[in-house]
């Protein structure tokens, strides 16, 4: 079978999970488009909004529909590195053994993950970047596939710890979860005050899952795309002969080359899941926004006159 016959699969597959997902879930199309992409492309997700938005119930699901083990890890004040990755004990007969944490899991849901302090929080360095974890000198595997989905509450900033920029830089998009429309809300009440229980087929397996992320990479792109995606990433910078003006005024860090990477492994994915067979312009500008807006730093500046994150990549598209 060629890559092409290949992306029409996909499209059908990626069609029929989102049917699957609409069961349960209901509306947030962009949001779930993008935690697909997310892990279609190898990548984590971090999901920002309000509590009681069903961040946690879409996760679930889309592990449930993909077929992937899934954990779901509380981060609170106390939490400690050996609750995610697991710790050695003494087992009388076999000396230490390591006893797994539930981060060897497919896909972890890492909820309320700006809830712990960063030294738990630099527990899931080493996870997401190697899908390895060591613990006591001895290097361990995480399974394949890997991914963290972790979400994040706006309000209530008391109790926080702000998210390291290393940290945020590992995960691939930045993810709006808004409040469903009205007609959206009625449905949702609908389905979940009634004894209504959906239940969910499997839509696509690990080994499918795995051969649809080889695929994506092996999608070829046009050098003007390339060209595109890093000059945008670059505009985002102080100090160079990309620099705009909008830049100097209102931002104090940019973006470094891991937005290039995904700029482009997230227009592919973008593309093959609407039947393109390589990504343009567009497909880089529609995802620009979850992907760039959680590594730029504003000033005070911006602040001061209203420019939002999402404004000031709307005027360097």
């Amino acid at each position: 079978m060629s890559d092409k016959d290949k992306i029409d699969e996909l499209v059908v597959s990626y069609n029929r999970l989102k049917s699957e997902i609409a069961k349960i879930v209901v509306g947030q199309d962009e949001v779930i488009d993008q935690v697909c992409i997310s892990i279609l492309s190898r990548a984590h997700c971090l999901l920002v909004g309000v509590p009681g938005l069903a961040k946690t119930l879409l996760v679930n699901t889309i592990a449930q529909t993909l077929g992937l083990s899934f954990n779901r890890i509380q981060f609170t004040p106390d939490l400690m590195p050996s609750d995610i990755i697991g710790s050695e004990i003494l087992d009388e007969n076999k000396g230490f053994k390591f006893i797994n944490g539930p981060i060897f899991s497919n896909v972890i849901l890492a909820d309320e993950i700006n809830r712990t302090p960063p030294k738990t929080q630099s527990a899931l360095l080493e996870a997401m970047q190697e899908r390895s974890v060591t613990a006591a000198g001895t290097t361990y595997k995480l399974p394949n596939p890997f991914f963290v989905l972790a979400t994040q509450n706006p309000i209530e900033q008391e109790g926080t710890y702000p998210l390291p920029e290393a940290q945020l830089d590992r995960f691939m998009f930045n993810v709006w979860v808004d409040y469903p429309t009205y007609e959206e809300e009625l449905e949702i009440v609908k389905k979940t005050t009634s004894d209504q229980r959906e239940s969910l087929d499997v839509i696509l397996t690990t080994e499918q899952i795995i051969a649809y992320q080889d695929l994506i990479r092996r999608i070829p792109v046009a050098d003007n795309v390339l060209e595109y995606a890093v000059s945008l990433v670059a505009k985002t910078r102080l100090d160079n002969d990309k620099t705009t003006p909008l830049t100097e005024k209102y931002i104090t860090w940019g973006a470094g080359p891991r937005a290039s990477q995904y700029l482009i492994v997230g227009a592919k994915c973008y593309a093959a899941l609407r039947g393109k067979y390589s990504p343009d312009i567009e497909d880089v500008k529609a995802i620009a926004k979850p992907i760039l807006r959680h590594r730029l730093v504003r000033n005070y500046r911006a602040d001061a006159e209203g420019y939002s994150m999402d404004r000031i990549i709307e005027e360097l598209l």
